[in-house]
């Protein structure tokens, strides 16, 4: 979008004024939506923030954020994840930026450089120290609360809550979420137990949402014009209904349901791949595996296998036998 030259002043004056974030923004090769510099501005003000963004909306860069201010001023920041994959991820992306001395890893099983100006920690980490008054968080000028609405769960909730209470109040704390119903009111109690926090929310969504239903073999959109249920979907169900009622001599006939096989090779077609497939148990993962392998699926040309099998190699070189 063109800004008028009034717009481009006023933008130019602004950035002027927040030299942080403007330099934190330069390091990017694409410019930083409005609602990740307004969160930026704020933690430059000193503030601690909540940011409420849909998936993908790049909640994460207000994180880091904090990270670059540590690098740049001095101190600590604690970058919390609700689960070892994620603090794994993290640790692997941060380290990668700013280097394997000025980052470390505690997971409860796993210590690495554990008194680095950066730690990337499970949420339950950073509660024990808390508790136990450990010397890791002298000079914590930051927390980094990623996916923040598990505060809500009722079985890991406290766990958010107690450190947003019992956290010292000189440490700015921002807590990043997905879009919540309530993002004010949540912002309100963080106002009360964290003093001055800025409430943020940004609706856009920039990978768009399209939401599909397999239904028997038939791939049919969820949603219709203006976003209302997709009349021909109450239309397959009624016939299916139909169809099952039948005779009372009759087999009853719904739509047949694909195998997992068959579902994968139709998102092939509709040219719906890489997919994730959620299942809800790492034994069910597995069997879904050889249920894939069982079918012959092939997904890939002769050239991509021959990288595929080149990639494969050149990690695992270095693994143990037993570890393979």
């Amino acid at each position: 979008m063109t800004l008028s030259p009034s717009e481009s002043y006023a933008k130019t004056k602004l950035m002027n004024k927040y030299p942080k974030t403007k330099k934190f923004a330069d390091t990017f090769p694409f410019e930083l939506d409005p609602f990740q510099i307004e969160a930026c501005h704020a933690l430059e003000n000193g503030k601690g923030v909540l940011v409420a963004a849909p998936t993908g909306a790049g909640k994460t860069i207000v994180g880091e954020f904090a990270v670059d201010l540590v690098i740049n001023s001095g101190g600590k920041c604690f970058y919390t994840t609700p689960i070892k994959a994620l603090s794994n991820q993290k640790f692997s992306e941060l380290s990668e930026k700013y280097g394997e001395s000025k980052v470390g890893l505690l997971t409860g099983d796993t210590s690495i450089n554990s008194e680095a100006q950066i730690v990337v920690m499970t949420t339950e980490v950073l509660r024990n120290m808390i508790y136990s008054n450990s010397s890791t968080i002298n000079d914590l000028k930051y927390v980094v609360m990623d996916e923040v609405h598990y505060l809500a769960d009722k079985f890991r909730g406290a766990v958010w809550e107690e450190i947003l209470i019992h956290l010292s109040e000189a440490v700015q704390v921002i807590s990043l979420s997905a879009t919540v119903s309530n993002a004010e009111e949540f912002g309100e109690w963080l106002q009360t137990v964290r003093g001055d926090t800025e409430v943020i929310v940004s609706e856009i969504r920039p990978v768009p949402l399209y939401q599909h239903v397999l239904f028997g073999n038939r791939l049919v959109d969820l949603f219709g014009e203006n976003h209302k249920l997709n009349p021909e979907l109450t239309r397959l169900e009624r016939d299916s209904y139909r169809q099952v009622r039948g005779s009372w001599r009759e087999k009853p006939k719904g739509p047949k349901s694909l195998t997992r096989s068959e579902v994968i090779e139709k998102l092939d077609r509709e040219g719906l791949l890489p997919a994730i497939t959620f299942i809800f148990s790492r034994n069910n993962c597995d069997a879904a595996v050889r249920q894939c392998l069982a079918a012959g699926i092939r997904l890939t040309n002769s050239q991509e296998r021959s990288s595929i099998r080149e990639v494969v190699a050149k990690n695992i070189k270095s693994l143990a036998e037993e570890d393979l």
